[in-house]
């Protein structure tokens, strides 16, 4: 087979690109989030909304625009992965690769120390 077909499946969940798409643009717009991730605007709304609930991440107004903090110290939810942080996850999707593609995200992605110390 020379033509590889697109899969149908994701390693990460909607809630984890949803955090990546944040991480790379902590200003992006819920309809933007939607794009990139493949859902609708009010699944991303949503996503985001569980996401803050939770504590992971934090919004703050900057006009008619949300900018969002991530909160990286916080333990993931997975049983699984419970001894990893959100840092260490986006830290591993938005790094550049040896290879130059990719980019490190530009945005900022605050720990719990950082928002104590504030």
């Amino acid at each position: 087979m020379t033509v590889e077909e697109p899969h149908r499946w994701s390693f990460l969940t909607n809630h984890a690109q949803v955090l990546v798409c944040i991480a790379h643009d902590p200003g992006i717009r819920l309809r933007e989030i939607g794009d990139a991730v493949g859902i609708t605007e009010r699944a991303a709304h949503r996503i985001v909304g569980d996401l803050a609930a939770a504590g992971y991440l934090s919004r703050e107004r900057h006009g008619r625009r949300n900018r969002y903090t991530i909160k990286a110290d916080l333990p993931l939810p997975d049983p699984l992965a419970r001894g990893q942080r959100v840092g260490d996850l986006l830290a591993l999707l938005t790094e550049q690769r040896s290879d130059g593609v990719g980019r490190r995200a530009p945005g900022r992605i605050s720990s719990v120390a950082d928002a104590e110390a504030e």
